[in-house]
Parts: structure tokens; C-alpha cells; sequence
């Protein structure tokens, strides 16, 4: 059997190589403790859920949801992002819901690239963000997030001959996985950038609101506040714990609304209806819930950052996310997955490996805060005791 090209660049992910070390640490007798999923362990609020539950009961929400169905959650979307960012949106022809951010940033490459054309990706960034390039024929320049540049692409070491076959950059602040934040001054350069070299200009925003520290996480449409280029995904997953749930919604240029909107017609109706009744409950009542979520991963990520000084594992404090960046002890560096494969055969610790983000991320394992204090309490024991003292 012949199987289409477009799945060669496909083939290498990193991620299922860990579920296969995890698959065998557990048939090694191995207690998991999970640290290398962003898959939060708090759960949806009791609000949300009812008015999830209650929609079972309506029948009119058990058939096909089609694109006029989602009226309601366009409006809402609309009236509440332009309350968050002081935007106007037009919730008619610039909002469109998704099935998670992830449906967007795949699907999207699909209706801006041509075969052989390049996009403009963070290295290390999200592994659909590239998937989504490869299966629309694309090609990728990476753009190399450093520790020295505040984990912020340059857009001045951008070659021209790259820039001249580009159509689009995908960005994502706050950034999974190098926790970094990036200001408005940043994404006013991006929309320049992008305005005068032609290129679309996507934002992945899942942790707009896990910021911590007073900081803020600004819009990508706050500098194009006429939308002339931009498209920004928002998901439910983080904010308000609703992974599972797959809701989220894109918002931007109307054209480009429009063309995902068309992809979106040949791969899938809309989730139950219920889902998105549960979402505008979600936007439109009380944020403590979200506040709250904010507080609990504060406190784990204090919590995880001291006791991995307390073994030497000399880690920054993140501004943002739920996720801990950390350089691997200087034995390890070159190897990340090598380091995740073998903690988590030996003591069932998982992490994610730096190099299944991109080049630019070997050197680096990311800790994800989805397990209380005394798990990781527990979990940064069993590194100690990996690494074979305490001290690194």
C-alpha cells in the first residue's frame, strides 16, 4: 500500500516515543506520575458543568449544529474579547468556533499555503503548529527562540530570500514551552514586520490568562486593531479547565475567518451545542473560577521551583503557563530525550523532552504543574535519586 507523501514529516514525534516509555514503565510495575502533558488535573467549574448537563436534556441540541447554530457563542465571543482588549469585533463575519486551538492552527496552513511555500515558526513551539505546515505542502524556517533574547524571535535575522517565498508567522506568547511573555511593543514589531513583507499573521494565544505577577498578556489585535492581517485562537482548555470539552474560537481578519470557515465545512460540523452553551456560561459569569486556576498553579509552580533548587537543579521562575523550562544538567544536555526516556523507565517520572519542540529546545525538559504539591514533592524525590545525589 502507497501512502501519501505529506505524512513523511510526520513520522518522527517524540511525544509518542514517551507514551511508549511510559507504556513500558508501566509494565515494569512503575507508578506514573505525570508531568509531561499540559492536561490540567483541576477539572471544569460546578457552573459550567450544569449548564452542560442541562442542555442533555434538550432534545432540539442532539442533531448536526450547524454554522447558524453558533449565533449565540459568536455574540458572546465578541462582546467579551472587545471587553478584555477594548477591540470591536464583528461577531458575524470575525468569529469563528473551533474544536480547541489546535483544529485552527492545523487547519489554517490549509488556505494560506501553497505547495513549497514557507511559513515562519518559533523553534522550540508547538508540534501542531508545524504539523499543520507539512500537511498544507508548506515549508518551514524556524525561527530560533534564545535564552539571551528573552525567548523572542528576531525578526531582522530573517534571510530575505526566506522572507520573499513566506506567507505566513505563527506566534504564541505566552509561550508553551519556554514559559516567556512578550509585551505590545513586541507585537507591534510582529504586525510590522509582517505588514511590509506580506505575510499572514497568526496567533496562538491557549494562556492568556495563566500569567502570573502582575504581568499581562496582550493580543496580537491590539497592535492590528483593524485586523488587517491577524487571526488569534483562543481555547477553553487552560483558562477554564475544559481540555476535554475541545472548544475555542478564532478571531481576526474577515478573510481569513472566511477560508477557515471553508476548511472547517469539508472536515467537520460543530461540537454539541451543549459544549458551546457551557462555554458562554463560562465567558459571560463570575472569573473567579479563572482566578482561582491562576492561584492553584502559582502556588505549584513556587512550590516546584524551590524544591528543584533544593537538589541543585537551578531553575527559573516562569512569568507565565503551567509549565516549568528547565536546562538539563550539563551530563544530559545534548540528549533530552534520552534523559525523559530513561527517568521515566527508572522511577516514573515523565517530563516532555526539549527537542520534540524543535531544534532550539534540545538542553531542555519541560515539567507541566498538572499534579498538587505533594506528587511533586514526590516526583522531584525520584529525579534527586535518578540523578544519583542531591546535588547536580
Amino acid at each position: 500500500m502507497q501512502l501519501s507523501d505529506r505524512l513523511k514529516p510526520l513520522e518522527k514525534n517524540v511525544f509518542a516515543d514517551m507514551d511508549r516509555a511510559k507504556t513500558e514503565a508501566i509494565s515494569l510495575g512503575k507508578n506514573i506520575i505525570d508531568l509531561s502533558l499540559g492536561s490540567s488535573d483541576l477539572g471544569a467549574s460546578e457552573h459550567i458543568i450544569k449548564t452542560i448537563g442541562e442542555s442533555l436534556h434538550n432534545s432540539d441540541n442532539h442533531g448536526y449544529l450547524l454554522h447558524g447554530g453558533t449565533a449565540n457563542f459568536r455574540q458572546v465571543a465578541a462582546n467579551w474579547y472587545e471587553k478584555r482588549f477594548g477591540v470591536a469585533v464583528d461577531w458575524e463575519t470575525e468569529v469563528l468556533p473551533l474544536i480547541g486551538c489546535q483544529e485552527g492552527t492545523a487547519h489554517l496552513p490549509l488556505a494560506i499555503i501553497n505547495q513549497g511555500d514557507y511559513a515562519l515558526l518559533l523553534d522550540p513551539g508547538y508540534p501542531s503548529h508545524a504539523g499543520g505546515i507539512y500537511m498544507a505542502g508548506g515549508n518551514i524556517y524556524p525561527m530560533p527562540l534564545l535564552a539571551e533574547n528573552s525567548f523572542l524571535p528576531q525578526f531582522n535575522e530573517i534571510p530575505a530570500t526566506i522572507l520573499a517565498k513566506a506567507k505566513m508567522m505563527v506566534l504564541s506568547y505566552p509561550h508553551n514551552p519556554t514559559t516567556a511573555i512578550a509585551s505590545l511593543d513586541f507585537f507591534d514589531s510582529a504586525f510590522r514586520f509582517c505588514q511590509a513583507n506580506n505575510l499572514v499573521l497568526v496567533h496562538d494565544f491557549p494562556y492568556m490568562d495563566i500569567v502570573f505577577d502582575e504581568n499581562k498578556a496582550p493580543s496580537i489585535l491590539q497592535a492590528d486593531r483593524k485586523k488587517e492581517i491577524s487571526i488569534e485562537f483562543f481555547t477553553f482548555s487552560k483558562s477554564y479547565n475544559m481540555g476535554g470539552f475541545r472548544i475555542g474560537f478564532a478571531i481576526g481578519n474577515s478573510q481569513l475567518i472566511k477560508a477557515l470557515k471553508q476548511i472547517k465545512s469539508v472536515v467537520d460540523f460543530n461540537q454539541y451545542k451543549g459544549i458551546l452553551e457551557g462555554a458562554i456560561t463560562a465567558l459571560t459569569s463570575s472569573q473567579e473560577c479563572v482566578a482561582e486556576t491562576v492561584k492553584i498553579y502559582r502556588e505549584r509552580r513556587d512550590f516546584l521551583v524551590k524544591e528543584l533548587n533544593n537538589i541543585g537543579w537551578h531553575t527559573p521562575t516562569p512569568l507565565a503557563t503551567l509549565y516549568l523550562w528547565a536546562k538539563l544538567p550539563e551530563k544530559w544536555q545534548k540528549d533530552s530525550i534520552a534523559f525523559c526516556v530513561n527517568l521515566v523507565k527508572e522511577t516514573g517520572v515523565a517530563l516532555s523532552p526539549g527537542a520534540g519542540f524543535g531544534s532550539c529546545g534540545e538542553g531542555y525538559v519541560r515539567f507541566a504543574l498538572v499534579k498538587p504539591p505533594e506528587v511533586l514533592k514526590e516526583a522531584v524525590n525520584k529525579i534527586a535519586s535518578f540523578l544519583g545525589s542531591n546535588s547536580i
